[in-house]
């Protein structure tokens, strides 16, 4: 009766071991943000001990953006428990050679960040996310990357020129009706 549970351990010990030595790499690249689209992301298996990953990606212009990343627990297999979450703005798409500049850095509530960053710059990013695995093979976690478009000051300007002419044809109605 032992031998099938122990058969299915060594059959996903080995499977991910595999994976794990293929996810080896701290730098992923995720590409261009795109609103309504969200970038995901995932850790693949992460060795037992400490990480630090890095997520590099671009934002449009005129959007705003949300982080998210999240404990993929496999009880008795996988567990990971995030530390930090950190979004640096990385100008020439270089990383480590002295423009990246940390806009902000989030840490970790309930296993899981999440954060939102106001409009930014168009241009390159990284999200660096740290944790610790202590599964009985590592662990694993998921993320992803949302961008919304925020409006132009041109657009503010329209809608309140709108609203003004609503409100004085309100006005206007308003006198006559009275008159």
């Amino acid at each position: 009766m032992t031998i099938m549970p122990f058969a299915k351990k060594a059959l996903l010990a080995a499977i991910f071991a595999g994976i794990s030595m293929s996810a080896s790499a701290v730098t992923h690249t995720l590409g261009t943000a795109s609103p309504g689209v969200p970038l995901s992301f995932n850790s693949g298996a992460v060795p037992i001990g400490p990480f630090n990953d890095i997520f590099t990606f671009s934002l449009p212009a005129n959007s705003g953006s949300g982080y998210s990343v999240i404990n993929f627990p496999v009880p008795g297999f996988f567990n990971t428990l995030l530390a930090t979450a950190s979004l640096v703005s990385n100008p020439d798409g270089v990383l480590f050679n002295g423009d990246d500049s940390a806009l902000t850095t989030v840490v970790s509530t309930a296993n899981q960040i999440a954060f939102t960053w106001g409009a930014a710059a168009p241009g390159n990013y990284y999200l660096n996310v740290t944790g610790i695995t202590n599964g009985e093979f590592g662990g694993l976690y998921n993320g992803a990357i949302t961008v919304t478009a925020v409006p132009e000051p041109e657009s503010y300007a329209m809608l309140l020129a709108g609203l003004g002419v609503m409100g004085a044809i309100a006005v206007r109605r308003n006198k006559r009706n009275q008159g």
